[in-house]
């Protein structure tokens, strides 16, 4: 059982994943081999580790029961493991996801969206914006479900009968829908998804790397709001690193804590820009990215700096 190996002290996603690996587990087959490997697991744990996978656990198979009741999980032996997830996370993707909502979401295209709690009003005004366009177009919005951006995006995606998925920094037993989501939230447009044990709290180690899964998800990631250090430029930093497409927008009067824009635009970042005509993002160089094939087309949208 994965969830079992990982609440092994010393036991993380690298580890794990070179056990599985290792054991060369056949698709549908996870449970059943991680019940019959005690012997096996001497090859990459010490003589404790194995004694404390081999403890009865009833307060995680109580766990698991009532994720499997609500929803269920994905392992990284599982055909639909997003391939998008292991291309950005290589040896370290989570080898287990938990997840309730629906799952076909980690088929569609989608765009990740990561900014400050404390969006300005011209951010959260782009940040609407972007949604809405990609949610007409039937774009998946990836995002953390912290404040400020994060839930903007979500909310928006979801009152523009578009769909979202929801990346966890704690256990998927602690989730609950927020009260400013709550009238829109429909769970066949919705996923939410953990790869952290059922109970596990939030922290700012988890928050990291819960960033890592959402760039993972997502073909392209905009990033609103960042300021010189902290989570968002850190999730800016982390998707360059990983070979995706971030972009980022500057606007007149650009908030003063917000220098982190500028900063992964000089690292790479693209610039987000409006049309002169409309007056909205211009995404096509995203939508670009959902769809290599249409690469090439010529767009003929006039423009211009970000400012609302």
């Amino acid at each position: 059982m994965i969830l079992k190996l990982l609440k092994v002290h010393g036991v993380g996603p690298v580890l794990t994943n070179k056990i599985i690996n290792g054991l060369s587990i056949s698709n549908g087959d996870v449970s059943k081999a991680f019940e019959t490997i005690h012997d096996e697991l001497a090859k990459w744990l010490k003589k404790e580790q194995i004694q404390e996978y081999k403890l009865a656990d009833n307060k995680l198979s109580a766990q698991i029961s009532e994720i499997e009741r609500r929803g269920g999980f994905v392992t990284l032996m599982d055909r639909n493991y997003p391939h998008l997830l292991l291309e950005g996370a290589k040896n370290s993707a989570p080898p287990i996801l938990s997840y309730f909502g629906n799952l076909n979401l980690l088929t569609r295209d989608s765009v990740g969206f990561c900014g400050s709690r404390k969006v300005s009003s011209r951010g959260l005004k782009v940040t609407r914006d972007c949604v809405e366009q990609f949610s007409k177009d039937g774009i998946v919005i990836v995002s953390g479900y912290a404040a400020g951006v994060d839930r903007i995006a979500h909310y928006t995606a979801l009152k523009n009968n578009g769909t979202t998925i929801v990346i966890l920094p704690e256990g998927l037993l602690n989730f609950s829908i927020r009260r400013d989501l709550s009238d829109v939230w429909e769970w066949d447009r919705t996923l939410v998804i953990s790869e952290f044990l059922p109970d596990a709290r939030w922290s700012a180690s988890r928050a990291m790397q819960r960033n890592k899964t959402i760039i993972g998800l997502s073909k392209a990631m905009i990033l609103i709001e960042a300021s010189a250090k902290g989570g968002s430029i850190d999730a800016g930093k982390k998707t360059l690193a990983m070979g995706r497409k971030l972009f980022t927008p500057i606007y007149e009067e650009m908030p003063d804590f917000a220098v982190g824009n500028q900063l992964l635009l000089e690292r790479g970042a693209i610039p987000l820009k409006k049309s002169k005509d409309s007056g909205k993002a211009v995404l096509n160089k995203i939508k670009d990215e959902l769809s290599p094939s249409k690469e090439g087309v010529k767009h003929t949208h006039r423009q211009g700096s970000f400012s609302f």
